[in-house]
């Protein structure tokens, strides 16, 4: 089967909803299970479920500047400076837009926008499974990523599930063919966070090996895609650049957060820390992490994973672990890494349904209970 090559034939919307059905429902029922765990984990108000999902840490920054525009500026006490310009528009601009046309408020309609993007993921997750390894690994990838530790941030007014919705549609018109698509979802992911990056690298080297190796002439399809790919990302980060009226002003702003891209030198610092310090168990949990990230890895490639998703998730990896910045944000960081969980998917799929409908299952509550512990803790995911 030539995936990079031609497109699919036209698919009706209501016999492939109908084929995703399954994935979707099963993907509904495992955060529907997060979300009511977290509601009863803590009766108190300020820890109840909607105002942890949509009125703290980045979500306020969101509604804020869906209520307000950009402009918002916070002096901290060590005479740090943290600024709304680190925040990429297309969350907000969408939140206010659903407020201006329903009852609902920015942070209200920030829940509804992650609602509806996590099913719009989850389907393309469902989608990239199904073409290239059959429906059941197509439901298991679903439902892994819905039951990922951190996968309540699915759930909250953040940007991974609509970044996630245009990135794994993004990867499924690669391939297929559908080089102008994939620009222009890629376009859409640099618009909603950094990592759109990583989707821009995946349609620009996935078009240059397709010309490169002759399945596909230099045409004007391709040329499209190459041009939109990265055009979100540099659009606001040019925009950016006008506004503070500083040519590296985006990167400023990150810095001022304690952001940027050292190579991952904070993050090795971090973990040694960890291994020198008085919790060497920690150290060794972070090592083993570390570990099976790269078996993920290194499986993804021997199985032969296509070139858009190997280039995506490799990006996305290096984006997360070699970025400086808050260490908690880490495994929120790679949660749109969707490749990642494919050979789980592939392995659970070939097993026994038994197996498969157990282990999914023992991560969804795995997950539901540390979604808990983890959102009523004190720090921001």
């Amino acid at each position: 089967m030539t995936l990079l090559a031609g497109a699919d034939a036209p698919a009706v919307a209501g016999p492939a909803l109908r084929r995703a059905a399954p994935a979707l429902l099963l993907f509904a029922a495992v955060r529907l299970l997060g979300v009511a765990v977290l509601e009863l984990w803590h009766p108190a108000e300020e820890k109840a479920a909607a105002h942890l999902l949509s009125e703290r840490w980045d979500s306020v920054w969101y509604t804020s500047i869906a209520e307000h525009g950009y402009g918002r500026t916070v002096r901290l006490e060590d005479g740090g400076i943290h600024s709304d310009l680190a925040f990429f528009p297309l969350l907000p601009g969408l939140e206010r837009l659903v407020s201006a046309v329903s009852p609902l408020s920015a942070a209200g309609a920030g829940l509804l926008i992650s609602a509806v993007a996590s099913l719009a993921a989850a389907w393309g997750l469902f989608a990239v499974g199904d073409l290239l390894y059959g429906r059941r690994a197509g439901v298991l990838l679903a439902v892994l990523w819905a039951a990922v530790p951190v996968g309540i941030v699915q759930s909250m007014a953040y940007t991974e599930s609509l970044f996630t919705a245009f990135a794994v549609w993004a990867v499924r018109a690669l391939l297929t063919g559908r080089w102008v698509t994939a620009g222009a979802l890629s376009a859409l992911a640099g618009l909603t966070r950094p990592a759109g990056l990583a989707v821009a690298a995946a349609v620009v080297v996935t078009a240059v090996a397709a010309v490169a190796s002759g399945r596909e002439r230099a045409d004007a399809r391709l040329a499209w895609a190459v041009v939109l790919a990265p055009l979100g990302w540099l659009g606001y980060v040019a925009w950016v650049a006008v506004r503070t009226g500083e040519p590296l002003g985006y990167l400023e702003t990150q810095e001022q957060w304690g952001n940027g891209f050292d190579g991952g030198r904070a993050f090795g610092a971090f973990v040694l820390d960890r291994l020198t310090g008085p919790a060497p168990l920690a150290g060794v949990g972070l090592c083993a992490g570390l570990a099976l990230l790269a078996w993920l890895c290194v499986r993804g490639a021997r199985m032969g994973l296509p070139l858009p998703l190997l280039v995506y998730g490799g990006v996305m990896v290096a984006l997360a672990l070699c970025g400086a910045g808050y260490f908690g944000s880490k495994p929120r960081l790679l949660l749109p890494a969707f490749p990642l969980l494919l050979p789980a998917a592939v392995a659970l799929a070939r097993a026994r349904p038994a197996a498969a409908a157990l282990t999914a299952g023992g991560a969804a509550l795995g997950a539901a209970l540390y979604g808990a512990v983890w959102l009523t803790g004190s720090g921001p995911p």
